[in-house]
């Protein structure tokens, strides 16, 4: 394959997985396979997509914005937490491989799924967001470890983001993906800086894919909002189906 005809699929792929992350998430189980098909070694496939993630949560954050969207600064307390794990699991993605990963994260999925699923569903009415005192502190304390496997990897954090700020601080979907893309653009600027540290980013392809995934997001962020929560559920179940056979099977 050309190397145009590549990086064409990297931003087409880009402009995808923007909308995704930004609505749901797991598009990184789709960006890594396709950069390491370009031929990224797995630890720079990694590292790279990070700069697309940058690009993307920032693009999104401006699109929830836009639509007056924000839940400041809460985002921010659990964005500080998250750096000082994606510190933590970036350095561990610099030296470890996870041969069965894949399977373990296949598994999480199912059990995501079944949540969403089975939990009994809150009533509009019912969602009084719980963001100060204890839950905060919790919250807080929860996201480090989120941000070292958002360190580490990153692929399918957002099903797990999306599902803790929804059922435990009961925050809508709408601004559970608001508050989901301002942590996530905090914590992978600090776990960038580490793969650029250790030289694990191809810049002419993360920028390529940064500018793919941006678009996207900007789209993605502005039909969260203007679809609403029962959308965002429906899209959310199915692409983490999707994800869980593909981590499975292939």
């Amino acid at each position: 394959m050309e190397e145009t005809t590549l990086y064409l699929l990297v931003l087409v792929a880009g402009v995808a997985v923007g909308i995704i992350n930004t609505i749901a998430g797991g598009g990184s189980l789709l960006t890594l396979p396709i950069l390491i098909f370009c031929g990224l070694p797995p630890s720079i496939a990694n590292g790279t997509n990070r700069v697309g993630i940058l690009l993307q949560t920032a693009m999104a954050t401006a699109g929830f914005k836009s639509k007056g969207v924000s839940t400041f600064p809460f985002n921010i307390y659990l964005g500080i937490s998250a750096i000082f794990g994606a510190i933590l699991g970036a350095n561990i993605a610099i030296d470890v491989k996870g041969e069965t990963f894949n399977k373990i994260l296949a598994i999480i999925m199912v059990i995501v799924v079944l949540i969403i699923i089975f939990k009994p569903k809150i009533k509009t009415s019912e969602l009084q967001e719980r963001l100060t005192g204890k839950h905060l502190w919790i919250g807080i304390t929860v996201f480090f470890f989120i941000g070292i496997y958002g360190g580490f990897v990153n692929a399918g954090i957002g099903f797990i983001i999306i599902i803790f700020l929804h059922f435990f601080h009961k925050m809508n979907l709408v601004r559970v993906n608001a508050t989901k893309v301002v942590i996530v653009f905090i914590y992978t600027l600090s776990a960038l800086i580490v793969f650029v540290f250790n030289d694990k980013v191809d810049w002419k392809v993360g920028l390529i894919l940064a500018a793919g995934n941006g678009i996207g997001a900007w789209f993605g962020s502005r039909l969260s909002v203007k679809k609403g929560d029962n959308f965002i559920k429906s899209f959310l179940v199915v692409m983490i189906i999707i994800m869980s056979v593909k981590l499975w099977f292939f």
